[in-house]
């Protein structure tokens, strides 16, 4: 299912989207763009609480899931249950699994299989996707 297959229960106009998000949150949430590596401050966040979508809330990651990939994104192992919706991205001239914000349809990143243990997933975020709440 493509996130334009489906109805989301956070629905907005484009004017509305870019009224609430800055405009590089408005690139990447809403025009699947991807930010640079090593820029989001979010990469090198290692405190305790829970990443939520920076278009509307939605907790999709906990820190307890967080870990250094080393690839500059901030990037977990698991999300929460029912927050991620996942599509096939075959742009760039390769296949890839794209994430995006099971409420919003929010672009988040990628999602591989390189990651550790427990679940050998890698969820690479684009850190403006995200908020980080503390605890």
């Amino acid at each position: 299912m493509t996130t334009t297959d489906r109805e989301f229960e956070v629905k907005k106009t484009e004017d509305e989207w870019r009224s609430i998000l800055t405009p590089e949150q408005f690139r990447v949430l809403r025009q699947h763009g991807t930010e640079r590596a090593r820029t989001s401050p979010l990469d090198k966040q290692y405190g305790k609480g829970l990443y939520v979508c920076a278009g509307c809330d939605l907790p999709l990651f906990s820190s307890d899931t967080k870990f250094d990939s080393g690839t500059g994104w901030p990037s977990f192992f698991q999300p929460i249950d029912g927050a991620i919706d996942t599509t096939i991205d075959r742009s760039l001239f390769m296949t890839r699994v794209e994430t995006h914000c099971h409420r919003c349809g929010g672009h988040l990143g990628h999602v591989f299989e390189d990651g550790p243990k427990p679940t050998g997933q890698r969820y690479c975020m684009n850190g403006v996707s995200l908020k980080f709440i503390p605890s």
